[in-house]
């Protein structure tokens, strides 16, 4: 998936062709169609920067559909205001008003919902088919290299993924769920125990990968107990396994909340124990660096579901996580056991769910106290959410 079709897929580069209009005076608005007023024409628009404005066309407003990808309205096609549709991504461009809740707009462009979910498609399968990633084991900031370890028939080796003055960086933003706000960045961000995905082409001697698209973020795993429950809140305190401090645990409509039944935990403990083939096995079910586990991270998340790492037996586990059934906060109760992958935030003593696993008590009490750690469900979980950008 190309960076700058992310961003067309979210509209904003449209607003760069707009701008060439030379109306000082107007604005634009992006963000997700809510709803629409069939009998006045008014449409109800979600910016992403979290407020709520009523679209209402000019008389003789122009509304154009623009495909996925596209940089140009010239590749724009003619619509009317009945092909719009809630869920849309729409760029509107006008006159706001002074209390900025309503722009009369003179030009609606639109990407349809149904576009963006096919394209998101198109892009996961080449992420999937093309795609590296994994655990970050050293860094080369002056030369733009990022040195991960791959399998392959010889056994574990060093890959260095070059990032070149074409590549687009970008990095997760701290207690973010989404690939949508990952910000551009430099190689230099990037830190030994980061993730990273690229998105590029091996080289014939398979040691070095150019890549067209790098994807860093720093993630965190956390085993714990939860102590109590907010539900009116989205929130839940825990107690860290690990560094036997509370912790507040948020939890979005972007979180993926799965509990694991019993016989898939016990098999899972094995593993970890050692029992599912020896200290091998115990590496590949925590997805330790390194294992087939370990993130390839095929654009998922959002529609597709939680952020998928592809591949060996972590693959198998995480298209085993994504078959059952999503549980809700209420479902938990004081006790319970879980494990929770979420990128590294601002406060250490608060994190936002990407994935919440449930029913881990087994698997938490055949691991050596203290060093529930070793627990890297992240490989399973991490969110390369590029299949849920709005």
């Amino acid at each position: 998936m190309k960076i700058s079709d992310l961003r067309c897929a979210a509209v904003v580069c449209l607003a760069i062709g707009i701008a060439t209009a030379q109306q000082p005076a107007r604005t634009n608005l992006v963000g997700a169609v809510q709803a629409i007023d069939g009998a006045n024409g008014q449409i109800t628009l979600g910016t992403d920067d979290g407020k709520t404005v009523k679209i209402v066309p000019h008389a003789g407003a122009k509304f154009l559909r623009l495909p996925p990808g596209e940089k140009s309205l010239a590749n724009a096609t003619p619509i009317t205001a009945g092909d719009i549709g809630p869920g849309d991504r729409l760029l509107a461009r006008g006159e706001l008003s002074a209390d900025k809740s309503e722009l009369a707009a003179t030009t609606l462009v639109i990407m349809t919902k149904a576009d963006i979910a096919k394209k998101q498609q198109a892009d996961q399968a080449e992420w999937q088919k093309r795609g590296v990633g994994g655990l970050v084991t050293a860094v080369d900031a002056k030369a733009g290299e990022v040195t991960i370890n791959t399998r392959t028939v010889e056994g574990m080796k060093p890959l260095i993924i070059v990032a070149g003055e074409t590549t687009g960086v970008r990095r997760y933003a701290p207690d973010s769920v989404k690939f949508a706000d990952a910000k551009p960045a430099m190689v230099a961000e990037i830190k030994v125990g980061d993730q990273v995905r690229a998105l590029g082409t091996k080289s014939e001697d398979g040691m070095h990968y150019a890549a067209e698209e790098l994807v860093s973020g720093s993630f965190r795993n956390v085993a714990a107990t939860v102590t109590s429950i907010d539900a009116a809140a989205s929130t839940m305190k825990v107690m860290d396994l690990s560094t036997k401090k509370p912790l507040l645990v948020h939890v979005n409509a972007d979180s993926t909340m799965r509990k694991l039944p019993e016989a898939v935990a016990k098999m899972i403990a094995m593993r970890t124990s050692g029992g599912g083939g020896g200290a091998g096995g115990a590496q590949r079910a925590q997805g330790a660096p390194g294992a087939p586990g370990a993130p390839t991270g095929a654009p998922a998340g959002g529609p597709g579901g939680p952020g998928g790492m592809r591949g060996g037996r972590g693959g198998d586990m995480q298209q085993m996580l994504e078959r059952l059934p999503a549980i809700k906060l209420e479902d938990l109760k004081p006790g319970d056991a879980i494990i929770v992958s979420s990128t590294e935030g601002v406060d250490p003593g608060h994190v936002t769910a990407i994935t919440l696993i449930a029913g881990v008590e087994p698997i938490l009490s055949a691991t050596p106290a203290g060093s529930q750690r070793a627990m890297m469900l992240g490989n399973w979980n991490m969110d390369m959410n590029m299949g849920g950008m709005q």
